[in-house]
Parts: structure tokens; C-alpha cells; sequence
């Protein structure tokens, strides 16, 4: 049978159209209406009027970028960073701090106004950062352009796998925010040091880490060159060659502190920690301050991590059960718990997204239940509790769509939201974290 040609659709028209936005959504994008579709616009701010151009044009919306703003908002301010049109690490710096903090708690009360139909939330303060160098941590990509022979050194680009050679980032912390372009300078000096496929970086408590990914052999010279052309006191540079396994290799740990509880948290590499130190103290003392627990606490803290939250609550509470789904971060909280004569918290590793009938750790009298998951959110542990037993849930969401459509499973379950609040642990971003409080009614 004879085949004929047909050129591919393309995945959006390049129309420019003149919008005026009326809202933003829970990504920090304008939200404008035309032609009975919804418009999703990067750039935009709520009530101005600008040119758009689609990028991505479906049935019943369009994804667009203001390609000009014709009537600004009061919010609008120029960008701090010279990168920020390209970079992919920022999406707000367009919008006055104060209108980011006040758009993304619009958008937190809309999501449970849909799921859970509820048009009056109990808001608290919000918990705010310092508005640059808040980031403790972050990956730098790399890749060889062989064509230039050269490495380049940055941030992914907006909507590309290209990078930004960025200068100066305003977001990471100030012994960090220029060490891009250092980094890339050093690593371009010599052959086998192009090999670099990654950085990551960490400011700790007890000194820098830069972990350094190569994908080829690297003299033990040149990285010794490396470090010292680095200079830098109380730095580590930890080496990940082609058959090493992160979790193998030895370092000395960095480590956080929560100075007023009196606790220090080490970590390794590849565990996860929240990037923003002063929110995440903040946002522990919160939690406890909500709690309000004592003696006659049994706590289950669930997607526990290092034990960020779960040696917090020991020092109030009878005992804590925290569980995790990763094994090397159930590992660090347990010597976590050790290093700090936490005596009344055990750690077990489950997935949470499995069927866990019958689990040792999960006990009856457990009346406190924490839940910290990532953006795809508890709705399948909570599926599965008896959430009868407990009478107090606390959930720490790092995404508002799952938080509004897991609280509707809690309120079902005839709780109370009684506190809600946003902790802007990534300024600049359309990252929302929050937390909210339910007690049985």
C-alpha cells in the first residue's frame, strides 16, 4: 500500500496575542483567557496587560512567554541577576518579594478551595527567607563542547538542556555564588579535567563540599592543582571517578546545626537536606510550636529523612517512630540519634507508596502522626492508616496540588484544619512549601 508523506503538526502556533492577566497560578505564570482557553503566560504578572507568544498550544490551554509588558504592575522590578532571562534557577526575580509571598498564598487557597471546598483558611504568618544567598546547596551542570574544546560550567537553560556560564549567583550562598565561573576556569586548564560531568555543592555548618563528578581518569596531581589553585581554608573536594559509587566513598560528613534545640545533623552527599538553613530552623520550631507536644506523645513521623523532624519532636515527645524510604538516610538518622544521645527515636526504612499491612514499625497508640513527602505527595499511606487513632497530623508540603488533594483525605476523616501557613523556603521561585495543622474534631 502506497504511504504518503505528512508533515508532523507542530506543538504550537507562534501566535503573538495582547492579554490581560487576572491571576497566576501555583507556578508563579500570568493566568489570562482568550478565545475560551486558559493562558498560562512566564513572565507575567497579575493585572497587567501584555504580548504573549504560545509555545505550547493544547484544547483547552496555551503555555506562553511575555514577549513585552504594555501596562506593568506596581510588583514589577528589575531582575538583580544578568542572567535571569536565560538561567533556569530563578522564575520570579521579575516580582517585588512582598507580591511573591502574597501570590503563592493565593494560590495555596485556591488549590483547597478545589479539593477540599474550603474558602476560608486559617492563615499564620508566613515563615520568610533572607530574599539572596539563601541556597546552601546546588548541582552545577557541565558538558564538553568539543567543537570549542572547551567546559561549560552553570545552570540548565530555561525550557533547554543548554547551560548558562553564569558569574555570580545571587541565590546561593556568598562563599558559592561566584565559584561557577572559578570552577570553570580551573577545570578548563587541562584535558582529563573537561572530564567533570558534574558539581554539587554544600555549605555546611562545618566547612564547604564540592563534590566534583569526572567520567575519566584524573591524576591524583592534577586534582591536588585543582584544589590549590581553589585556595580556599575548610573546603573539601570530593572526587567521584567513573566506577566509584557515591555512597562508598569517604569523607569527612558535613553537618548542620539546630542551635537553639541544642542538635547537629550530619549528612552525606547524596542524602537530601533542605536547602535553606534559616526557613528550615524556623519551619522545625514551628511544628513543635503547633504541637504542642509532651510526655505522652507517641509520634509516627513518616518520610523522616536524616531526622530533621524527628529529633526536634524526641525532645518534647515520649517517643518518636520515624520511617523512610531510603535506606542511607534511615542509616544517618539513626547516628544522628546516637551522636545526639537521642535515646527515644528509632528509624525503619519502608516504601510508603507500598502496601504496608502488617508493618513492624506502625503502632497503635501512635496519636501524633508527621508526614514530610516529596511532591508527589501521602496519598497512598494515608489511604492506608487508621487515621482515627490519630489527633493531631501535621503535613509539611514542598507542592500545594498534592497538599490540597491529600488534606481533603484528612478532613474526610473528621479532622479540623486548623492552622495553615507558607514558608518561602526558595525565593525567587515558583517553589511552594508549606504547612498545615488538623486536629480531630
Amino acid at each position: 500500500m502506497a504511504q504518503f508523506f505528512r508533515a508532523s503538526k507542530k506543538a504550537a502556533t507562534q501566535k503573538v496575542m495582547t492579554l490581560t492577566v487576572t491571576g497566576c497560578d501555583h507556578q508563579g505564570r500570568g493566568v489570562a483567557r482568550q478565545d475560551g482557553k486558559v493562558w498560562f503566560i512566564d513572565g507575567a504578572l497579575k493585572s497587567e496587560t501584555v504580548k504573549a507568544e504560545a509555545y505550547q498550544n493544547k484544547s483547552k490551554f496555551v503555555e506562553a512567554k511575555t514577549v513585552k509588558v504594555l501596562d506593568a504592575s506596581q510588583q514589577r522590578v528589575q531582575p538583580f541577576c544578568a542572567d535571569f532571562e536565560r538561567c533556569g534557577g530563578c522564575q520570579l526575580q521579575h516580582q517585588h518579594i512582598d507580591g511573591q509571598v502574597a501570590d503563592k498564598q493565593e494560590a495555596v487557597a485556591a488549590l483547597f478551595s478545589k479539593f477540599c471546598r474550603l474558602t476560608e483558611l486559617p492563615w499564620q504568618t508566613p515563615i520568610l527567607s533572607d530574599a539572596q544567598h539563601y541556597r546552601r546547596s546546588a548541582r552545577l551542570a557541565c558538558f564538553h563542547d568539543k567543537d570549542s574544546d572547551t567546559l561549560q560550567v552553570g545552570f540548565r537553560e530555561k525550557g533547554s538542556k543548554r547551560i548558562v556560564p553564569i558569574h555570580y549567583c545571587h541565590v546561593l550562598t556568598e562563599p558559592f555564588a561566584d565559584l561557577a565561573s572559578k570552577i570553570r576556569d580551573a577545570l578548563n586548564k587541562h584535558a582529563q579535567l573537561k572530564s567533570v560531568s558534574h558539581v554539587q555543592l554544600s555549605d555546611a555548618d562545618n566547612g564547604r563540599f564540592v563534590l566534583l563528578r569526572h567520567l575519566k581518569t584524573i591524576s591524583v596531581e592534577l586534582k591536588a592543582q585543582f584544589e590549590q589553585q581553589m585556595g580556599n581554608d575548610n573546603w573539601h573536594f570530593i572526587w567521584q571517578g567513573p566506577k566509584d559509587e557515591l555512597s562508598e566513598l569517604t569523607y569527612p560528613l558535613p553537618e548542620y546545626r539546630l542551635e537553639k534545640l541544642g542538635l547537629a545533623f550530619q549528612y552525606k552527599l547524596d542524602n537530601f537536606v533542605q536547602v535553606n538553613a534559616k526557613v528550615n530552623e524556623a519551619m522545625i520550631e514551628q511544628a513543635l510550636s503547633w504541637l504542642n507536644l509532651s510526655s505522652n506523645d507517641l509520634v509516627l513521623d513518616l518520610f523522616s529523612g536524616i531526622g530533621n523532624f524527628s529529633l526536634a519532636a524526641a525532645k518534647c515527645a515520649n517517643e518518636v517512630i520515624g520511617v523512610e524510604g531510603v535506606q542511607s538516610s534511615v542509616a544517618m538518622a539513626t547516628q544522628n540519634a546516637h551522636t545526639n544521645s537521642v535515646a527515644n527515636a528509632e528509624f525503619h526504612c519502608a516504601d510508603l507508596t507500598q502496601n504496608l499491612a502488617n508493618a513492624p514499625w506502625f503502632k497503635s497508640n501512635a496519636n501524633v502522626l508527621i508526614l514530610d513527602p516529596s511532591r508527589v505527595g501521602a496519598e497512598e499511606i494515608l489511604k492506608q492508616l487508621p487515621l482515627k487513632q490519630f489527633d493531631r497530623v501535621l503535613y509539611v508540603s514542598c507542592d500545594p496540588v498534592t497538599l490540597a488533594r491529600d488534606s481533603a483525605v484528612i478532613l474526610a476523616a473528621k479532622f479540623e484544619l486548623t492552622r495553615v501557613g507558607l514558608m518561602n523556603m526558595f525565593p525567587h521561585t515558583g517553589h511552594i512549601e508549606s504547612m498545615a495543622l488538623f486536629q480531630r474534631r
